[in-house]
């Protein structure tokens, strides 16, 4: 195989190797963009989540405070 040859050869496989790169590169920014709008979504849903939750977490305290009251004989 002559030097030119291998020369050729090489510049095959750089570029081979360049597009491969290329794809991976293109192919992992898509999968982080994708990732960034589920997390989005996600937080968006735990947002939404957590103002349900309160709420209800505050009327369970309330009723468990008058169970206790209740519990203890005094009746409000």
């Amino acid at each position: 195989m002559t030097w030119e040859e291998r020369l050729d050869r090489l510049t095959e496989r750089h570029e081979a190797l360049t597009q491969s790169v290329e794809m991976l590169m293109t192919s992992q920014r898509e999968t982080a963009e994708r990732h960034d709008r589920e997390i989005a979504k996600l937080s968006q849903l735990m947002s939404e989540t957590g103002e349900f939750i309160n709420p209800l977490a505050r009327i369970a305290e309330s009723h468990e405070r008058r169970l206790e009251d209740l519990e203890e004989g005094n009746e409000k």
